[in-house]
């Protein structure tokens, strides 16, 4: 685009990155919607309706319950702000860029924060968590779901055990899992759970769902500090997504219409159909990256997160070229590493809208033309084979999401 008062024209891209991902023509209706007034009755009494569906996605009774206007960032900073005072002592579990984040933001508010961390590519050890808290008065523990950053998914009942033990709030990030990897906050009792808009639940990227138990909302309204954001002070968000619709902000609200027919997407599938489909196709993209002798990044098959896999690259293959020709040639687009591994690792998201069957076949199809013609030693077709070998293996799916 050179100049910039032309028409715009986006180009059309296979999302299968950590994020954004694709989003049905029926979201992209809904953006299209009539602009009202975020005090209108009209759209005072629909948000109302944008609760309701968040509440059976995050799988709770919580009252406060509502999308921050802000990305799963900002889901981060509400959810830790909020509970931290100066003096408190929280442990957050660091194995990634992600949960590295919460700890930074925690850290920020001058509180004591223990950073339990795991190497790259592996779950923190709730034995270290437990020895960590021993002693001291934990406000919470906090953990990423998913880590987007190195493929990897942690299971949270034996958190929520090493919290109890401590007497601590649980914290969970569910930007790369919600929607797309079982979660039920009420049965895992998580105190505050935050998520993002642009992943599994395939809206726009700028909103960040989030659930306060009334353990937390107790804590909050008897806080001795005021909370460090004003505009993340969930006290004061709350009375607009409350009964009262007091205003705070002005909130996105074409986004909100977006949420709102993305997550009837999600509930119309239902959601142990969308995490199968998840499970599914990510089991299919494996068999078919290891059939191409691609090394996945996380070992363990229990600790792989099915809405983004991390791989690490071949030898001799320059990733940032491969990424470029997927882009240019295929209009797919993948995620490089972060940090260290920059300039070792892809990232590959199937979630939600993207997280389909043809998607997997037209990824790895694509993938495999590059490869060889960069000179990688590979059996021509496998890559396909073993992934079509995959669903055939697999309990029938609906096809899709949200068309």
């Amino acid at each position: 685009m050179t100049n910039p008062i032309e028409e715009l024209r986006p180009p059309t891209r296979l999302m299968l990155t950590p994020g954004p991902s694709c989003i049905s023509p029926r979201v992209y209706r809904a953006l299209a919607m009539p602009l009202v007034g975020h005090v209108d009755p009209w759209f005072t009494e629909f948000m109302g309706g944008v609760q309701e569906m968040l509440r059976r996605v995050f799988q709770t009774q919580n009252h406060i319950t509502f999308p921050i206007s802000a990305s799963g960032s900002g889901g981060i900073e509400t959810a830790v702000v909020n509970v931290l005072e100066p003096g408190d002592e929280a442990i957050v579990c660091v194995n990634g860029t992600f949960s590295g984040r919460m700890a930074e933001v925690a850290e920020r508010t001058g509180a004591k924060i223990h950073r339990v961390a795991a190497p790259f590519g592996r779950t923190v050890d709730p034995e270290d968590v437990r020895r960590a808290g021993q002693g001291r008065k934990i406000k919470f523990v906090g953990l990423a779901h998913g880590e987007t950053s190195t493929g990897v998914v942690t299971k949270i009942d034996p958190f929520r055990k090493v919290a109890d033990e401590l007497g601590a709030l649980l914290i969970v990030d569910s930007v790369a899992t919600l929607a797309g990897v079982p979660l039920d906050v009420d049965r895992q009792h998580i105190d505050i759970c935050f998520s993002g808009t642009q992943k599994a639940i395939s809206a726009p990227p700028g909103m960040a769902p989030i659930t306060v138990n009334a353990r937390v909302d107790e804590m909050l309204r008897n806080r001795k500090s005021k909370v460090q954001s004003w505009y993340f002070d969930l006290t004061m968000v709350t009375d607009y997504w409350g009964k009262g619709r007091t205003y705070h902000h002005t909130p996105p609200i074409p986004l909100i219409y977006a949420l709102h027919e993305a997550l009837r997407i999600v509930l119309e599938e239902g959601l142990e159909a969308s995490w199968k489909r998840h499970r599914q196709n990510q089991a299919a993209l494996i068999a078919g990256l290891e059939a191409m002798g691609i090394p996945l990044f996380v070992e363990n098959p229990e600790d792989r997160l099915p809405t983004v896999t991390a791989v690490t690259i071949p030898n001799g293959i320059d990733g940032a070229k491969t990424r470029a020709r997927l882009l240019n040639e295929f209009n797919i687009e993948i995620a490089g590493g972060l940090g260290d591994f920059k300039t070792t690792m892809w990232r590959i998201g199937l979630m939600g809208y993207s997280s389909q069957r043809a998607n997997v076949l037209l990824f790895l199809d694509a993938l495999e033309r590059i490869l060889l013609d960069q000179g990688m030693k590979l059996a021509v077709g496998a890559g396909i084979a073993a992934a079509v070998g995959s669903f055939g293996r697999a309990e029938p799916v609906a096809v899709g999401h949200g068309k």
